[in-house]
């Protein structure tokens, strides 16, 4: 059901969550460790696809008033991201932080990170489409299943209209407008949003602002086998040079005959 707040204003007032990850710097090379994971003894950042989805729950709570909370999973130093987030507008944030949540697939992820949402009793949830540094996009669809929320996937412009949330998205035959009753989770791209610049006013006040700590007990959560594992890296295949056609009166049959045999006619 609908867990709609009303706001000084009278009008309906949105509870978000927004969930956000710290990743290695994208402009640094990535490492990996023994294990085949990435290597995050580097200088780590708030990953810029959740800055996106942070400036898009500013957005919304300014237009309908409300709450924008953080949630992230992550070692003590984790914190630095949702510093960001709250310095740019949010209002507190949560972390999960736990020596069994390292190395975590991520189905573990979805389990501790819809533990901690679910105690927030949550209007809408919002997630980047996929991380930088694992890009799979496997842990939005998963929290929403843990969460029992319908998810509205690659919004590029997401509307609220009373308990209903509309998304508008891009796909290889055109736009799609989509809709669900809240509470509802929403992925968002990297276009649906500029993020905004942390003013001073706002990372002194990130200072004060709550940033709650907890753990796998904390939350009910028992780490368990995981459900994927990486069986190695391999260096992706070098691209191969093209094929110059010259005209000279067959180009047509041979440009053909190539559109053929990779069946693009």
């Amino acid at each position: 059901m609908p867990r709609f707040r009303r706001s000084d204003n009278g009008c309906s007032a949105l509870k978000i969550v927004v969930t956000v990850k710290q990743v290695p710097d994208p402009n640094s090379s990535l490492t990996l460790e023994a294990d085949n994971t990435i290597s995050r003894e580097k200088e780590v950042v708030l990953d810029p696809g959740d800055e996106c989805g942070v400036e898009e729950g500013l957005q919304l709570k300014e237009a309908h008033g409300g709450e924008v909370v953080i949630v992230s999973m992550g070692p003590e130093r984790a914190k630095d991201g949702l510093r960001k987030a709250l310095s740019m507008g949010a209002d507190r944030g949560v972390l999960i932080t736990d020596p069994g949540l390292a190395g975590a697939d991520a189905l573990l992820t979805a389990r501790a990170l819809a533990a901690a949402i679910k105690a927030e009793e949550p209007d809408l949830v919002i997630c980047a489409t996929e991380s930088y540094d694992g890009s799979t996009g496997m842990v939005p669809p998963m929290l929403a299943e843990l969460l029992g929320f319908p998810q509205l996937t690659f919004a590029k412009k997401v509307e609220i209209d009373g308990s209903t949330v509309k998304v508008h998205r891009q796909t290889a035959d055109g736009y799609q407008v989509v809709e669900a009753s809240t509470p509802a989770l929403v992925t968002v791209t990297a276009g649906i949003a500029e993020p905004r610049y942390a003013s001073l006013k706002g990372i002194m006040a990130a200072r004060s602002k709550e940033i709650k700590q907890v753990s796998l007990s904390d939350l009910g959560v028992e780490k368990s086998e995981p459900a994927e594992t990486i069986e190695g890296v391999v260096d992706a295949e070098t691209r191969k040079a093209g094929e110059v056609i010259e005209d000279d009166g067959s180009a047509v049959e041979r440009i053909v005959k190539v559109l053929a045999e990779a069946k693009v006619l």
